[in-house]
């Protein structure tokens, strides 16, 4: 049995299993099982409805790592058209860790960037999982700054552990790098449409996160740390992570309740890799909507809009 799931989708992928095994079967025997299909069929859908609609928190961030769900390259290639990549800093390096160029969007110039985790070992060592290091948020910036200078929208998509905490990175300034896109990204004088796609880590997040629109799919989660590490520190226990997401708030839900987001983009039925088609689809069809709305703005609301929001967060009455 593939592993290529979740301890708590475990029940579903029996039943999944079995479906396999009678159609297998009914092929090579003629029998007609249909009817006996039929009903695993029900039941397991019923079972996934159940099991998604009473995960925790900790579940819920294993659902942002899961190893088939979708990355930026994917909802670029379904979302976008005429994607044609830009690469490196100008500086150090290629910075593949954060992809991004020119595509169209329903027939629109624009810029798109995003975390790329990778999806087999040799890729996820080249993109180092995703965890950008300054290079890559001054690449992310270079395409901002174009994106600005020829008034293309920007979309960027986050799915990242966080910024990468390694010697090298700090040796290059990484605290800065990201402070200068928090900077820049706030008074970026083009429409800015954020997607939370997977799990947003801290600072690794915020750097290509500040826009007029930040959106979160239904499985995604957003943190100033890690539940492990929130752990770690609280209780000297790696283990006791589900009890640190609980407490931390991290779901889409609760950071939409927090009113530290714009919306929640609904998941099909078991999450975004169960039909990834669909998700891009439900993906595209509110980056267009938003996108006509900021751009029915003129360019000073926008950005004092931008700031009134950026400002309002963590506020007191």
């Amino acid at each position: 049995m593939s592993r290529q799931f979740l301890d708590f989708e475990q029940p579903i992928e029996e039943l999944n299993q079995k479906i396999h095994a009678l159609r297998m079967v009914g092929n090579d025997n003629e029998v007609n099982l249909s009817e006996e299909i039929i009903k695993l069929e029900a039941k397991s859908r019923e079972l996934m409805v159940n099991i998604m609609a009473n995960l925790e928190p900790w579940q819920v961030a294993q659902m942002a790592r899961h190893p088939l769900r979708p990355q930026t390259t994917d909802y670029i290639e379904a979302i976008f058209t005429d994607f044609q990549e830009l690469h490196g800093d100008r500086h150090y390096s290629a910075a593949p860790a954060v992809i991004g160029g020119l595509a169209r969007l329903d027939g629109q110039p624009v810029m798109v960037l995003g975390h790329q985790k990778g999806k087999r070992t040799k890729e996820k060592v080249y993109r180092n999982f995703g965890m950008a290091r300054p290079e890559e948020y001054r690449k992310a910036l270079r395409l901002m700054k174009l994106a600005e200078k020829f008034k293309l929208p920007l979309f960027t998509f986050i799915d990242t552990a966080g910024a990468y905490p390694g010697i090298g990175a700090e040796e290059r300034n990484q605290s800065e790098a990201i402070a200068r896109n928090l900077l820049e990204m706030a008074q970026l004088k083009t429409p800015i449409i954020c997607t939370v796609t997977g799990e947003a880590g801290s600072g690794g997040a915020l750097a290509i996160g500040v826009g007029d629109k930040v959106l979160m799919l239904e499985h995604s989660i957003y943190a100033v740390i890690s539940p492990e590490g929130c752990a770690s520190i609280l209780w000297k226990d790696a283990a006791k992570a589900p009890e640190a997401a609980k407490a931390m708030g991290i779901t889409a839900q609760k950071v939409y309740e927090h009113q530290l987001v714009d919306g929640v983009i609904k998941e099909p039925l078991g999450g975004a890799h169960r039909d990834v088609a669909l998700m891009a689809e439900n993906i595209k069809t509110l980056l267009i909507k938003e996108l006509h709305a900021l751009q029915a703005m003129d360019l000073d609301t926008l950005l004092a809009k931008r700031y009134a929001k950026l400002m309002a967060m963590g506020a007191c009455d």
